[in-house]
């Protein structure tokens, strides 16, 4: 248990004021009623006082009471009870069994003598059913056994309403609505006196203790419960709240919320009805009157009358924060919003809830923390302001005055604890990115993002570049300073990029691959810098660096060139010409942007197909004279170009093959001749030069690329006959010569190649192409066949529904008009549609030519 001090108790009236030296008198019982307040003796006397409160600067009050006159009731027994009925101006006193009507200012019995005898003692209904208010709804216990009676008491007068039958004899009740909440000699009980039904809570022994019985709400009770408790029933006879635990002994209870009141021989102890704790005891002796009277709480002795002042919640929540006891506080904020206005309550609630935050984040409960922040929807710059130098210097932010905490900075916070520090920065790294993009970064977005990226830098965060390659709110100069500071010079560059400072990035980057400053952030970075430049649009800042890409790298830096979005190559912003006049010093970048041109763009110009070429063969020419042989097989840029010349219809053929002419190149010869349509050339150096008969077929496939069977025919038989004329005599023409039959039978007119084959060559030896010739040919006659049964059958079809539309008659008279011109027929000649429809076969000629003229139906 852990004490706060919810109450003050302050004296109200001495007992000099009341009593004097009169040691015989004392006090029964006592009534507030506003200022008013009333107290009944011993010897049947009431006295009125007035009280004057007074705030104190502690925030407690202090009170006079200004005694306004006493009177006696005229017997000789004590006043038991007392009630105000300020509404009738009464007051209700029970004395020897009575209650008796008085007037509340000068205490004078009502003259019509109107009282209700036979009570023991009584309750105010304080939810009246009636609904007149000039009346007062009164449950009294009776004299009579087992008894209740509700009476209604008027200004002079007294009703009684109902009588009602107890299981056994009542000691004390509470009234609210039609229900009572009886306390029986063995248990409670809540009794509807409307219907008679009734409701058991739970036994309770009257022979121990007296009964405590209270309405503390709408439709809900106090009671004194078994083992000490004090429980809550509702008119349901159900408990919605939990226990509180106080004294065996209690004697008074009272609620003053969110706190239940409890009176024992020594002590004042206060409970919490939010968390059912133990919140404060005040030593008290010789107490037997504990009652709350509209929000005051009156406790009295036998000699003298007490209040107990409530410190105001908003304090009391302070008071716990300051112990840090941050559960309790925020319980006890919770449960003061049915005391106070809704606007100022979320006012208070939310700051209470971030300096419970803050305690929390002192406490390195950074989850607790984290959710009290949110929910408070706390300035993040509050945060922010405890990291030294985090918030941007331009920032206009002051701290929240009353302070939210009690620190100067995170040093304090953490006495200088370094992994105490790392743990609060780990933290702020986390809030400040998860809020970033919510509400809570509305208005100040520069100093949240501008703090991150410093945190980020310091840790040496990967979320740094994140943070910049995104959109961002850093400011520039803040941010700049401080990356410079940590190195981070890369980021310092993405920083530039975003606030179109592209050059300066591109600048920063190429001095950190230079080694002029050191960043190991990226150990691609020159990748990344030929990356950039390739997506820029600013032309002069890509021309500025070409030179220092290329001399880095020809085959990457030329990439600024190749690698260029689609569109903007479109746009021709960077014109070809112009880059390959800036490439002429770097042959190997020259040669990847003429091909970039060629064979990936496929731009049809001569000059740039020319140009590739010759490079490709002055390269090649230079391998063979490194290599000193000139039979060697073919390089890589021998094959680029070889296939280069095959493909491309746009290069200077006569200009390359002058260039060719005479360097032992005949590969690339034959193809320049087979360019120039001079295929008996082409296979001739294929052939008898090379003796490459594999390449003779290839060439005879890829020359006739793009052309009909004919032409590869011509070039197929073109080959055989190379191979024939050489006569049976050379053996390796004549076998290549069955092997080019054999493997491309398709390609030839066997009626032809069987009239040019010497009779010396056998059917074995031909079998294969006799055999793919035979196969051909049978294939093409069956697929003439089907062609025609088709045809046939399509005919036959035709012919059957023209029969069936000459079969039916059609009859043309003056009368019939044309459906198209509405003109009558002048021969009988016309065109009938398969709906019935005739036209003239004028008109129906003319609507094959004007889309738009109504149609009659399907021509027949």
């Amino acid at each position: 248990m852990m004490n706060i001090k919810a109450f003050t108790l302050v004296s109200a009236v001495e007992r000099e004021l009341l009593t004097g030296d009169k040691e015989h008198i004392s006090i029964e019982c006592v009534e507030c009623c506003g200022r008013n307040l009333y107290v009944g003796t011993n010897d049947c006397f009431i006295y009125h006082f007035l009280l004057e409160e007074k705030a104190m600067p502690t925030g407690t009050a202090s009170f006079i009471a200004t005694k306004q006159l006493h009177r006696h009731l005229g017997f000789k027994k004590p006043v038991n009870e007392l009630c105000a009925a300020s509404a009738l101006n009464r007051l209700l006193v029970l004395c020897d069994n009575s209650i008796t009507l008085v007037n509340m200012l000068n205490l004078e019995p009502v003259p019509s003598g109107a009282r209700i005898k036979g009570a023991t003692t009584f309750a105010v209904n304080e939810n009246p059913v009636n609904g007149d208010p000039f009346c007062v709804e009164v449950c009294i216990i009776s004299v009579k056994r087992r008894t209740v009676q509700m009476f209604l008491v008027y200004e002079d007068r007294v009703q009684i309403v109902k009588e009602v039958s107890t299981p056994e004899q009542p000691l004390a009740v509470a009234v609210d609505g039609y229900f009572l909440c009886l306390a029986l000699t063995t248990q409670y009980i809540i009794l509807n006196y409307s219907t008679g039904l009734s409701q058991d809570l739970f036994p309770y022994c009257s022979e121990e203790k007296p009964p405590i019985v209270k309405r503390i709400g709408r439709q809900e009770f106090l009671l004194a419960g078994p083992g000490g408790l004090g429980m809550f029933a509702t008119v349901a006879g159900i408990s919605q709240r939990a226990p509180v635990h106080w004294s065996e002994n209690v004697i008074g209870a009272a609620v003053c919320f969110p706190y239940v009141i409890a009176l024992d021989d020594e002590f004042i102890t206060v409970h919490s009805m939010l968390d059912q704790q133990q919140k404060q005891t005040l030593p008290f002796k010789e107490g037997h009157i504990l009652q709350d009277f509209e929000g005051r709480v009156i406790v009295a002795t036998s000699k003298g009358v007490y209040i107990l002042v409530p410190l105001p919640l908003e304090k009391q929540i302070q008071d716990l924060l300051a112990s840090r006891r941050v559960e309790e506080a925020l319980v006890l904020a919770k449960g003061a919003r049915r005391n106070i206005p809704k606007e100022k309550f979320q006012v208070m609630y939310r700051r209470i809830l971030q300096q419970a935050g803050f305690i929390q984040f002192a406490q390195l409960q950074f989850l607790e923390a984290k959710e009290l922040f949110r929910s408070s929807q706390l300035d993040v710059r509050e945060l922010i302001s405890l990291y030294p130098f985090l918030l941007p210097t331009s920032s206009s932010f002051t701290r929240s005055h009353p302070p939210l905490h009690e620190y100067a900075d995170l040093n304090q916070l953490t006495q200088g604890d370094q992994e105490k520090m790392a743990k609060c920065k780990r933290f702020l790294m986390s809030y400040l990115n998860e809020v970033r993009c919510t509400e809570v970064a509305n208005g100040y977005k520069e100093d949240i993002d501008t703090a991150l990226l410093k945190l980020y830098a310091e840790a040496d965060h990967d979320s740094l570049l994140d943070l910049l390659v995104t959109e961002n709110f850093c400011l520039l100069t803040d941010s700049a300073a401080w990356l410079e500071k940590h190195k981070k010079y890369f980021a310092l560059g993405l920083l530039y990029h975003y606030n179109k400072q592209d050059a300066s990035a591109v600048q920063l980057w190429v001095n950190i691959v230079n080694g002029d400053i050191q960043d190991s952030t990226r150990s691609d970075l020159y990748e990344y810098i030929v990356d950039f430049l390739t997506y820029c649009l600013d032309q002069e800042l890509v021309w500025t660096h070409a030179d220092w890409l290329l001399q880095k790298s020809e085959e990457i830096g030329v990439q600024v060139f190749t690698k260029r979005p689609l569109d903007e190559q479109q746009q021709t912003r960077f014109n070809p010409d112009d880059i390959i006049s800036c490439l002429k010093k770097y042959p190997k970048a020259l040669v990847k942007y003429l091909e970039h041109l060629v064979i990936d763009r496929r731009l049809q110009k001569q000059e740039y197909h020319t140009h590739l070429a010759i490079l490709y063969l002055e390269e090649v020419l230079r391998q063979r004279a490194a290599t000193g042989h000139k039979d060697v097989e073919a390089t890589e840029t021998q094959v680029k170009l070889r296939r280069l010349l095959q493909k491309s219809d746009s290069y200077h053929i006569h200009l390359l093959k002058e260039k060719i002419q005479g360097a032992g190149l005949p590969m690339e010869s034959a193809i320049l001749h087979g360019k120039l349509g001079e295929h008996e050339k082409a296979l001739h150096i294929l052939v008898h030069e090379m003796g490459d008969f594999s390449a003779a077929e290839d060439y005879c496939l890829w020359g006739s690329e793009g052309q009909d069977a004919a032409c590869r025919q011509r070039l197929f038989h073109t080959l055989l006959a190379m191979y024939l004329r050489a006569g049976p005599s050379a053996h390796e023409l004549t076998v290549a010569a069955v092997d080019l039959l054999n493997h491309h039978a398709r390609e030839f007119d066997a009626t032809q190649v069987l009239q040019l084959l010497p009779d010396t060559w056998s059917v074995q030896l031909l079998c294969p192409f006799l055999t793919g010739a035979m196969r051909d040919s049978i294939h093409a006659r069956r697929t003439t066949q089907v062609a025609l049964g088709l045809a046939r059958s399509e005919n036959l079809i035709y012919m059957y529904d023209k029969m069936k539309l000459k079969g039916s008659a059609v009859r043309l008279s003056e009368k019939k008009l044309c459906q198209l011109c509405q003109n009558p027929f002048g021969e009988p000649v016309f065109v009938r549609y398969p709906n019935g429809g005739l036209v003239h076969t004028h008109c129906a000629a003319s609507r094959h030519t004007t889309p738009s003229t109504p149609s009659p139906g399907t021509r027949t």
